[in-house]
């Protein structure tokens, strides 16, 4: 379901009056504006408002041909049909929104001036107004000289940003303050509810009016007169507050929607996560007796590795890490003459026919082979960390060189090789290669020389044992990394082969399911 075109649609239909049934016995909208445009002129003898406050204002109605018109303060009368966007119900009326309010541009108090900043009234800013109708506080606060300084706004002032990326944001203000010159606010007045005004302005149909009427420029602009020239509809006040209130009460529905979500999506990622502390364990499939134990397969490889750097083909690793059991039934990894426990790893309970070994003996972890981006050719696929989505193990888009355009040294990797991201933001990064490519330097290719099935890697990998691991191991401030001998020795949980293909299969039998649910959710 998606909630962010639920709520637009129902402000939408509040808006063309098609939310809550009219009812003929209100007082339409057109009293209202009378006494909006009596209570100003009143305001202006009384020197509450200034004449050139009300100036502007003008009066829309429907002519005898059955189109609208609007009269100005000179006593001309302009046919604005051209401007209607949509037919309004009976006691409904077309006006601006500086015939009905108000408005004020903020402005900043000077900071050279220290006195006028403190922490006694809200300085509000457009990232303040995140909040929307609920409004309480601001990041910035000014002096009661301060607040004196700039122009006060009393509390359910509707804020609406007129300047920058995030024009047409708003939000209502529940504690008097004032806000900055990005701002143009609406003051609330007895003719029309702040909470209408607010849902009003975010309408779809008004944020599109504040974009078509701002300064075309890379940094869009909407100025006062042109947001007071704003074309809104106005309802019977009666029926003002029906329509916020059916407003409140389906937005209110639509949070519980989304809080649901969220739990569902949450409870989602922690399933995926137990399925994967289950399936490096052996406790997500049962074990086939008949499996060749893991333990024949890791002699092997530590035969065919002896056999290597006897032929000197390969020379011995110095800094290998063994893993062996002790006398106390407990596994140990052993460096050189340091020892060290896995009992973080809790490893004690995997299955009989199982082994353990560092993912270093299994991979040519950190052999990496390093290619010129002049070299690579320009229909080569290369792979960046924005194209691995998080804990899903999927490639979101496959790009070539020339897409790219990028100049810096690549990893080459291969069909069936593990691509693992060792950047902490990033751990949980991990996919398999399913055609040749090159990559970013901070993913590192893991060939597995078929020894251990690649998809089991790959899951291994995502898991959060082998997570919690990483990120603790990982070093650096400004991107933290696994380092290559860290992840060398990296405790691998192995599976006789026959199971590790079980394993992956039943794996990507339950995440399939579990995506399949989230899709059903958005």
């Amino acid at each position: 379901m998606d909630t962010k075109a639920l709520r637009q649609k129902i402000l939408d239909l509040a808006i063309r009056g098609k939310l809550v049934p009219q009812d003929p016995n209100d007082e339409p909208a057109s009293v209202l504006l009378e006494r909006i445009r009596a209570e100003k002129q009143q305001m202006v003898k009384d020197g509450k408002l200034k004449a050139k406050d009300i100036k502007n204002d003008t009066v829309i109605f429907l002519g005898d041909d059955n189109l609208h018109y609007e009269k100005f303060p000179d006593g001309t009368v302009k046919c604005i049909e051209d401007e209607i966007p949509f037919e309004l119900p009976e006691g409904w009326e077309w006006t601006r929104i500086g015939n009905l309010f108000t408005t004020v541009t903020g402005s900043t108090p000077s900071t050279k001036d220290k006195s006028l900043y403190g922490d006694e009234f809200p300085f509000y800013k457009p990232t303040d107004l995140d909040k929307g109708i609920n409004v309480v506080s601001s990041t910035d606060y000014v002096s009661e000289k301060g607040y004196n300084s700039g122009r006060v706004l009393p509390e359910k002032s509707v804020l609406v940003t007129c300047i920058g990326a995030t024009i047409g944001k708003t939000g209502m203000i529940h504690k008097t303050g004032i806000c900055n010159q990005q701002i143009n606010a609406i003051i609330p007045n007895i003719f029309v509810l702040p909470e209408y005004t607010f849902f009003l302005l975010n309408s779809l149909y008004m944020q599109e009016q504040i974009l078509t009427n701002s300064s075309a420029t890379t940094l869009p602009i909407l100025n006062k007169s042109k947001f007071d020239s704003l074309l809104i509809p106005l309802t019977p006040l009666v029926e003002q507050k029906r329509i916020v209130s059916k407003i409140t009460e389906l937005l209110s529905f639509i949070d519980t929607i989304e809080s649901d979500k969220t739990d569902l999506k949450t409870t989602i990622q922690l399933t995926k996560s137990k399925i994967l502390d289950l399936a490096i364990r052996g406790k997500l499939v049962p074990q086939n007796p008949d499996d060749e134990p893991a333990s024949v397969l890791l002699d092997r490889i530590r035969a065919e590795k002896e056999e290597l750097i006897k032929q000197g083909k390969i020379k011995r690793d110095k800094k290998e890490s063994v893993i062996y059991k002790g006398d106390d039934n407990s596994y140990y990894l052993k460096m050189g003459n340091v020892a060290e426990t896995l009992d973080d790893w809790r490893i004690d309970d995997i299955p009989d026919n199982w082994g353990v070994c560092c993912l270093g003996e299994v991979c040519d972890y950190g052999n990496c082979t390093n290619v010129d981006t002049k070299d690579i050719p320009e229909t080569a696929w290369i792979l960046d960390l924005e194209d691995i989505e998080k804990d899903t193990g999927k490639v979101l888009q496959k790009l070539t060189l020339k897409e790219r355009n990028s100049a810096s040294t690549k990893h080459l990797f291969h069909k069936g090789q593990v691509l693992y991201s060792k950047l902490r933001p990033y751990l949980n990064k991990v996919v398999l290669a399913d055609d040749d490519g090159f990559c970013t330097s901070e993913i590192l290719p893991l060939d597995f020389n078929g020894y251990i099935l690649p998809e089991y890697a790959k899951y291994y990998m995502m898991s959060p044992t082998f997570l919690r691991y990483a990120n603790h191991c990982s070093y650096g401030v400004k991107m933290p990394r696994l380092g290559t001998l860290d992840g060398k020795k990296a405790v691998l949980t192995v599976p006789p082969i026959n199971e590790q293909k079980r394993i992956a299969d039943k794996v990507s039998q339950l995440f399939s399911l579990l995506d399949s649910i989230a899709e059903n959710i958005n």
